[in-house]
């Protein structure tokens, strides 16, 4: 079944939350996915990094990519990236908001006073298995239905059906 960019990528950074990564790479890793597969690129980049959590290149990734861009100098900055899978960083880059560029040499090229140019993305094809372990990875971050958790504020109060 096809499936729009906008829903693979909350799915994929809900179920990196539910993985153990913080909620600012989960959304990191939500977006990454969403241009990665949504420009026909292979989803095994993508598996691997849910099930290296909590570490590897979803925590990893975008703080490597910050220290970079920290270090800009006139908005323009340059550094190496090591141990990340080429098409899974260049899906990365392609998602930030301002224009990066992967070299020949595996440096990344970051132009922070140019926005990203973006290319509208088509649905996605994401097969019923990876669908359903994505989506019950994501479930995890669910309370479950109970008194309790009424009690403590879960779900929505009579106000909030008026």
């Amino acid at each position: 079944m096809t499936r729009s960019v906008n829903e693979i990528s909350v799915l994929a950074a809900k179920a990196a939350c539910a993985a153990g990564a913080p909620p600012a790479q989960a959304a990191q890793f939500g977006a990454a996915a969403g241009v990665h597969l949504g420009s026909g690129r292979a989803i095994d980049a993508l598996c691997d990094a849910l099930a290296a959590l909590p570490d590897g290149p979803v925590i990893a990734l975008p703080l490597d990519l910050m220290r970079i861009a920290e270090h800009a100098q006139d908005g323009h900055a340059r550094g190496f990236v090591a141990g990340i899978d080429p098409a899974l960083l260049q899906s990365y880059l392609e998602a930030l908001p301002y224009e990066a560029r992967l070299l020949d040499n595996g440096t990344v090229a970051l132009d922070l006073n140019r926005p990203a140019k973006r290319r509208a993305l088509g649905r996605i094809d994401l097969t019923d298995h990876i669908y359903a372990e994505w989506n019950a990875l994501a479930a995890r971050l669910l309370v479950p239905e109970s008194a309790a958790s009424r009690l403590s504020g879960a779900g929505a109060g009579l106000t909030d059906n008026d």
